[in-house]
C-alpha cells in the first residue's frame, strides 16, 4: 500500500486545464439511511442537492455528467448527460466513479457527491496541483482529520485497473485509491465543505430547509 502525503495550497500554482477535465456528480446511491429517498433530488433553500453542487462545479470544470441509477428523467432535466453504474447493482461510489470514466472523453475526471451541497470553490484547483506536485494518478481532498474519497480528481487511464477491483469484488474506494498513486490536498482550512447530507437529521438541521 502506498502512502500518500497531505499536500498544502501553494501560492505558486499550475491552473488546471478545464477543458481537459469533466466533472462528475455521483447521486447513484440507495441513500439507506434516508430511508430510501434519492438524496440529490431532496431540497434546501428550494434547490435540489445536486443543483447546488452544479452551481459551484460549472466554473470548475469543461464538461459536466450525473452517475444515477433511479429517478433518470429527473436528473436529465438539469440538461446534462446521465450515466448509470456499468457494473453491479448499487455497487457504491466506486462503481459510479468507474462508469463516469468510461463515459467521460477528458483526460481527468472530477467527482463530488451529491450530497454535499457546498463543496469548495477552489476543489479542482487544489486537487490539480496536489496531484501535478507528486504525479500522482489520484488525487483526494483531505479535511485536517481524514480522506473525503470522493472529493476526488482522476486520472482516465485508471479504469482498467477500477473495473478489475470491482470485478474481483472490491468495493472500498479508499482502499483501492491507496493502492495507486496517490496525493492528499490539504482543505482542512474548509472542513464544512464537505458536509454530508446522509440522515434525515443533518437535512432537517440546515437553515431554510423545506420538506
Amino acid at each position: 500500500m502506498r502512502r500518500p502525503l497531505i499536500l498544502e495550497k501553494t501560492a505558486s500554482q499550475t491552473q488546471a486545464p478545464k477543458s481537459e477535465i469533466t466533472g462528475a456528480i455521483l447521486a447513484g446511491g440507495m441513500g439507506r439511511r434516508m430511508g430510501g429517498r434519492d438524496k440529490g433530488l431532496l431540497k434546501i433553500e428550494g434547490r435540489t442537492l445536486i443543483e447546488h453542487v452544479l452551481d459551484t462545479l460549472r466554473p470548475q470544470t469543461g464538461q459536466l455528467l450525473i452517475n444515477a441509477n433511479r429517478n433518470l428523467e429527473e436528473y436529465r432535466k438539469l440538461g446534462l448527460p446521465v450515466v448509470q453504474d456499468m457494473v453491479g447493482e448499487f455497487f457504491g461510489p466506486l462503481a459510479g466513479v468507474a462508469s463516469a470514466l468510461r463515459a467521460a472523453d477528458t483526460p481527468y475526471l472530477l467527482t463530488v457527491p451529491c450530497d454535499s451541497p457546498r463543496p469548495p470553490s477552489d476543489l479542482c484547483q487544489r486537487l490539480f496541483q496536489a496531484m501535478i506536485q507528486t504525479d500522482a494518478q489520484i488525487a483526494a481532498a483531505h479535511d485536517g482529520q481524514r480522506m473525503q474519497p470522493v472529493f476526488a480528481l482522476l486520472r482516465r487511464e485508471l479504469l482498467d485497473d477500477m473495473l478489475a477491483y470491482l470485478e474481483q469484488g472490491g468495493r472500498n474506494t479508499g482502499a483501492w485509491y491507496k493502492e495507486q498513486r496517490l496525493a492528499l490536498a490539504d482543505f482542512s482550512d474548509c472542513p464544512e465543505a464537505f458536509l454530508n447530507i446522509n440522515t434525515p437529521q443533518a437535512w432537517a438541521a440546515l437553515d431554510h430547509h423545506n420538506p
